[in-house]
């Protein structure tokens, strides 16, 4: 039996870059197929030559054994091909029941709309896949799952047979990552044949049957996920040991930088959270998504600012109303889209580096754009950002990458505490591993962090206390050696 999809020796330049040299891959009806490798390896330009949106420079392209070529989106989209991104594609000023019809519903200028009916057509299929998300809500009402969930109606409406998922739970809670892993285990008993892109390597192993690995835009291997160990694969994708992934604390704890007694914010449902942060020591902050501790980094950073209780910054009480009184305080925050708030994707990377500092940058009226290019030459090589070079733009790097430039431009106002939101969420385990060693070097410097993480293995390796929120407030602060059952418990709000 020909697989349901096949590409042979495929190929595909960007001017002098070969972003795939000859890679082949098949996935079978009713299969889950892992696509793995570090950022940059060739997994999207992959994934966009299946989607039509590249066209191979040489190799070939199979559906059900039958050979096509100058594959479109538009053909992919009719052929049966799905893909759901990690940045939903919807239209937020649109309804989800008018996004669906967007999807589903033949273009014609004289076709007759039948709300009644498209109401009803996501109704079912939020029901299917046990998504409570209302058809009439507008879609930038919803949250970044709840886009997510979207799309997989979406799929699941056009009957595609290929379904393509790329870091689908980058941003879902563990319940809604339960509810997913369900959808893709009913789509592959009925046949569909999926894509499974991750970073997370635990959901390869609960998920998938097979497992292509790139490095370099070269194919290493594809295996049955039985056949591999977690190191192993590991190594298939760095071609090499990655060994400390989480670097151990060299230094105490020094001083408190920051003190809160009994913080409120009424707009971020936080309430009531008393919490000490020392220079040096990497805090970690666990909870369950909507338990409170973005929106607590953003009463800290000005966003929403807190309405009652106290800040204490250095052992004077502070104010902060705004982000700019947070930067002039000494606080600098990483949010956790770097995308939609931490790189400008069209701008050069000096510019992103040097944007929270331009009066210092820039003095008066006089430009120094040598001083930037200087800065931003220093940030590259301090955090080892693999680019042409500070002129490049934001949007040519890696998410690794990218999120080294995010946490450039922070570090560039020399602040006393940094707060990371998610930092190394949907970057590879290669990327990931050099984070972690970035924000230890920078706690063992002195400075104060504050790393909120929903991945529980990166909150036990690189926090020296862990602190847990639920339901917008602080329930417990717990040692370092803490294991993942206790965490887990105190943020459910069991007894242990």
């Amino acid at each position: 039996m020909s697989p349901l999809l096949e590409l042979t020796s495929v190929t595909k330049s960007f001017g002098a870059v070969r972003a795939l040299k000859g890679v082949s891959f098949d996935l079978h009806a009713g299969e889950v197929h892992a696509l793995l490798g570090e950022n940059g390896a060739g997994k999207s330009t992959l994934i966009k030559v299946i989607t039509g949106a590249h066209q191979p420079d040489s190799g070939s392209l199979a559906l059900n054994g039958q050979p096509i070529a100058n594959l479109t989106p538009a053909a992919a989209h009719k052929l049966g091909i799905a893909c759901i991104y990690q940045q939903p594609a919807l239209f937020p000023d649109l309804t989800v029941a008018e996004n669906i019809a967007l999807r589903l519903e033949p273009a014609s200028a004289l076709r007759k709309i039948n709300w009644h009916e498209r109401h009803d057509r996501a109704t079912q299929l939020l029901q299917r896949i046990g998504a409570n998300i209302s058809p009439d809500a507008e879609v930038r009402s919803l949250s970044m799952p709840g886009q997510q969930l979207v799309e997989i109606a979406c799929a699941i409406g056009a009957g595609a047979r290929i379904v393509i998922m790329d870091e689908p739970t980058a941003s879902l809670t563990q319940k809604e990552t339960h509810l997913l892993f369900a959808i893709v285990r009913d789509l592959r008993e009925t046949g569909v044949g999926i894509i499974y892109i991750s970073h997370r390597l635990e959901e390869i192993f609960q998920l998938a049957d097979r497992v292509t690995v790139l490095r370099d835009g070269e194919s290493v291997g594809t295996n049955k996920v039985d056949d591999l160990t977690e190191t192993e694969l590991i190594k298939m994708m760095v071609g090499r040991e990655v060994s400390a992934i989480y670097p151990a604390a060299e230094s105490a704890p020094g001083e408190i930088v920051l003190a809160l007694k009994n913080l409120s914010c009424a707009a971020g449902g936080v309430h009531d959270v008393s919490l000490e942060i020392r220079a040096g020591e990497i805090l970690g902050l666990s909870g369950l998504v909507g338990a409170g501790r973005t929106e607590l980094a953003r009463a800290l950073f000005g966003i929403t600012p807190a309405d009652a209780g106290e800040i204490i910054l250095k052992g004077q009480r502070i104010t902060i109303s705004s982000p700019q009184e947070a930067v002039a305080h000494g606080i600098a925050y990483v949010p956790e889209d770097r995308r939609r708030h931490g790189v400008i994707l069209p701008m050069p990377i000096a510019q992103n580096i040097t944007m929270a500092i331009h009066p210092r940058i820039f003095p008066g009226t006089w430009l120094r754009f040598g001083a930037e290019r200087q800065l931003a030459l220093e940030f590259i090589r301090d955090l080892d950002v693999r680019t042409s070079g500070p002129d490049a733009l934001g949007g040519s790097l890696s998410g690794g990458n990218q999120q080294k430039i995010s946490l450039a431009r922070w570090l560039a106002t020399k602040p006393r505490l940094l707060i990371l939101d998610e930092p190394t969420q949907g970057v590879d385990v290669g990327a990931k591993s050099e984070i972690h060693k970035i924000i230890r070097r920078l706690a063992q410097q002195g400075l104060a962090v504050l790393m909120i993480s929903s991945d529980l293995p990166e909150i036990l390796g690189m926090s020296d206390r862990i602190a847990v929120m639920r339901g917008g407030t602080l329930v417990v602060v717990l040692p370092s050696k803490s294991d993942t059952h206790t965490v887990m418990a105190k943020a459910l709000g069991q007894t242990l």
